[in-house]
């Protein structure tokens, strides 16, 4: 049912951007909650769609190349280094209805680092409110609770 609300509210702004587009040749993303990509994609595009602001935060690092040509061979590696920005941060920052709210994905056996349960104890002690989603399902039951004011601040729920 979820889904069926996105797909509704994109079908509702992609008629306000394009108003003279036949309805024949209106198409929607390929949304999935089956991978981390996709899932936090959805979630993205949702609560933009419903006004919200929301920014996907990457905290990948960069690899630095250390390889050289040598007689023909490549010799050297790859360094990772990592990034600069707070470690065990959430997959999507957002505001909702005033409230700062993190977002973590994670997908069937995926659990958190200790830097993220680190960062999950700073966004609520600051008054934050920090969920992990497992699916665009529980997302959405989760949003609904928040916007309906009766979601307290524990992950616990699954």
């Amino acid at each position: 049912m979820s889904r069926a609300i996105l797909k509704q509210l994109y079908l509702e702004n992609n008629r306000q951007k394009y108003p003279s587009l036949p309805e024949a040749a209106r198409s929607f993303p390929r949304w999935t909650d089956r991978s981390a990509n996709g899932l936090t994609r959805m979630i993205m595009d949702f609560l933009r769609l419903k006004g919200h602001q929301a920014e996907r935060i990457s905290n990948t690092g960069r690899p630095i190349d250390n390889t050289k040509w040598s007689n023909g061979r490549i010799i050297g590696s790859i360094e990772w280094i990592r990034g600069t920005g707070t470690r065990g941060t959430a997959d999507i920052s957002a505001t909702i209805n005033g409230r700062s709210v993190k977002i973590e994905v994670k997908i069937g056996r995926d659990r958190q680092s200790i830097y993220q349960k680190r960062y999950q104890e700073q966004v609520e002690a600051a008054g934050g409110l920090y969920v992990i989603a497992k699916s665009f399902n529980q997302f959405y039951e989760l949003y609904n609770e928040l916007s309906a004011g009766t979601h307290c601040n524990s992950t616990k729920r699954k």
